[in-house]
């Protein structure tokens, strides 16, 4: 059951529809890098074209602080949109006043205009009410399809909600009920995956998740933490000594929940932190006071992949190693193509997501094999952090 409403919920024909979009995508030397988020938003726009509304879309793009700065335009992202879109998408160089409000009025049904950045304005960061009104006075309904932007609460993602009837847009809806299906009400057994390098920045997730799946994995360098507070020596590897109480009272609350933490048994150790390294497997109980631990070793792989091989779910944030370098992206590799193909027969529903999560995904070259992979950052963190979403709460009422 959906607790917002979706373009199902809404005839918007010659309707004037403000559609907040992520468009904050990657550039270098004026070209963009990486196309996926406007392909991800593109089965929104054509829809509500189709169906004959006046698509008014918001975005933002880097952080300009609340000031004009040139470099930090949407001009260029408009043409292409427009390239992918295969439809004119009309540019107005401000989101509120004047400018957009002429370029709106003279738009006719099917048409796209995308407006400048709207952190050009600091109302927007701030959620300044007026300016959330200034914004909705542009539109008849309000489409939210920027799950990436979700966890801010700003004008045009949480107050501009307060104005017009709000909807969640088709890559949100996606998005939704992938996160539902992950942690809100999942097939068990629940298996997460959290790697990456430090602790500290993942303790509120590591913490939330005992409480909630049948086994958490812990890989990368916080794994090399959690060893550490067993008392085991990890030599020189990367590991934060002042959060040994975290560590343990992570794992004193998994054990009073029934969640099995699964840490490694034997690992991959170098001397140097480099590609191809010299290199050998240990037992975590025998690791070199000179060497470094960069993966998972043989027999903790096939520990993940027979917890994976039982799991009905999957959550999956962080690597297992220090994948960029070969040969210390052998867990990660191993354990994305094992959850690929359970995935694949049917067997696992899989989520994943977070920054470097996407980039190991691609290495192995599952990315489009899993359930779903989410291309937020910060906001997938914060959804598995158990926290309540702004935008998405705005959704809901």
């Amino acid at each position: 059951m959906t607790l917002f409403k979706t373009l199902d919920d809404v005839d918007p024909a010659g309707k004037r529809v403000l559609v907040r979009v992520d468009l904050n995508v990657p550039m270098q030397d004026g070209a963009i890098s990486d196309t996926t988020r406007i392909d991800r938003v593109l089965p929104t726009i054509r829809e509500l074209c189709d169906k004959g509304a006046k698509v008014i879309l918001l975005a933002h793009f880097g952080r300009p602080k609340g000031k004009v700065d040139p470099s930090q335009s949407l001009e260029p992202v408009a043409a292409a949109l427009a390239q992918k879109l295969g439809r004119p998408v009309g540019f107005a160089d401000d989101c509120v006043g004047p400018v957009p409000e002429g370029i709106v009025a003279n738009m006719t049904d099917g048409d796209v205009l995308l407006l400048e950045n709207t952190r050009f304005h600091a109302e927007e960061e701030k959620n300044d009410d007026g300016f959330a009104a200034r914004l909705a006075s542009l539109g008849d309904l309000y489409v939210n399809d920027a799950f990436s932007a979700a966890h801010r609460a700003h004008a045009s993602t949480e107050g501009i909600t307060h104005h017009l009837p709000s909807y969640a847009g088709r890559a949100m809806q996606a998005e939704l009920e992938a996160l539902e299906k992950g942690l809100g009400d999942p097939s068990r057994p629940v298996v997460a995956i959290v790697g990456g390098a430090k602790v500290s920045t993942k303790i509120d997730l590591l913490s939330n998740l005992a409480g909630k799946v049948n086994c958490l994995v812990i890989g990368g360098g916080m794994a090399n933490t959690f060893l550490a507070a067993l008392g085991k020596d990890v030599g020189k590897s990367l590991c934060e000594h002042d959060l040994a109480d975290t560590a343990l009272s992570i794992l004193k609350s998994a054990e009073s929940s029934g969640c099995v933490i699964l840490l490694p048994v034997d690992a991959v150790v170098a001397r140097e932190f480099k590609a191809d390294a010299a290199n050998e497997v240990v037992s975590v109980d025998r690791v070199p006071s000179d060497a470094m631990i960069l993966d998972l070793g043989p027999a903790s792989i096939g520990q993940v992949k027979e917890w994976i091989s039982k799991a009905r779910t999957l959550v999956w944030n962080g690597p297992l190693g220090a994948f960029e370098l070969r040969p210390f992206d052998a867990a990660t590799v191993a354990a994305a193509k094992h959850a690929a193909a359970r995935t694949r027969g049917a067997h696992l529903v899989s989520v994943a997501g977070g920054g470097d999560t996407v980039s190991a995904l691609n290495h192995a070259g599952v990315v489009d094999e899993f359930t779903y992979v989410s291309t937020a950052g910060g906001a997938f963190l914060e959804w598995m952090e158990g926290k309540p979403l702004p935008g998405v709460e705005a959704l809901k009422a």
